[in-house]
């Protein structure tokens, strides 16, 4: 098996996985099988048409992580638009069970920036000009080898926002230019933010989070859209600290 891995070759292989990496795959397809609830339709139609990429990853709380899904979002990065459309990268990591006994959504809220902040460490390529390293500024995205990505977090502690709901501590990584007919200034865009936020309503158990804006608006912080709180409240300040990620890695 390869870092990467499709839709199709784990359907085949499945029986040759570790049991944990079964069960979380397993859970995956599940949660986008059914036509009427998933809110996310392009990830179900990504999904579906075998444009996603998997890969597994050790304990989120170890070096190795990072080091394992930099390798990843590096192999990722480089064929993405070949892949479709609706592509994204998705990544299950193991997750022992005392994380899931112990773990608040507050807990793994840090642990998710945690494993941004040691994966830019491992970051071979500058980054983009045309994106600001300001978190703050509204047009901010999180990138890896020259490439700008929504990250998307969904952990077993959240319970009414059953849309950021997982058996496992899990990550989907979606290129920025996939977003480049889906956005306020298209029809398409503007109809298909109105279906999710439908399907949305009616799959969580609570209202849509107000920080779930368009990208690119002057109110608009995309980083406080990768991790949702399971209720309405909004971190004021960003943890992503690529600088001093890179200066620690370069003093190692």
């Amino acid at each position: 098996m390869g870092i990467l891995v499709e839709k199709t070759w784990l359907d085949e292989h499945m029986e040759s996985l570790p049991l944990w990496q079964q069960k979380v795959y397993r859970s995956f397809s599940s949660m986008l099988a059914d036509t009427n609830t998933y809110p996310c339709v392009p990830a179900r139609q990504g999904f579906l048409s075998n444009q996603l990429r998997f890969t597994f990853v050790s304990d989120p709380r170890k070096e190795d992580a990072a080091k394992q899904l930099a390798t990843a979002l590096r192999e990722y990065g480089n064929g993405s638009r070949e892949t479709g459309k609706y592509t994204s990268l998705v990544v299950f990591f193991e997750t022992p069970a005392v994380i899931k006994a112990n773990y608040t959504i507050s807990d793994y809220r840090e642990l998710f920036w945690s494993v941004l902040n040691h994966v830019t460490a491992y970051d071979e390529q500058e980054w983009p000009a045309d994106i600001p390293t300001d978190p703050m500024h509204h047009t901010w995205e999180f990138c890896f080898h020259g490439e700008p990505y929504f990250a998307f977090c969904a952990t077993p502690e959240h319970c009414l926002r059953k849309s950021r709901q997982f058996p496992a501590f899990f990550i989907a990584f979606q290129p920025r230019w996939v977003f480049e007919d889906l956005n306020d200034h298209t029809r398409f865009g503007r109809k298909m933010k109105k279906v999710i936020r439908q399907r949305l309503a009616n799959y969580d158990e609570i209202a849509a989070h107000p920080d779930l804006k368009w990208y690119g608006k002057a109110d608009n912080h995309e980083w406080k859209q990768y991790f949702l709180s399971d209720d309405t409240s909004s971190p004021s300040s960003c943890p992503f600290m690529r600088m001093k990620s890179k200066l620690t890695s370069f003093l190692k």
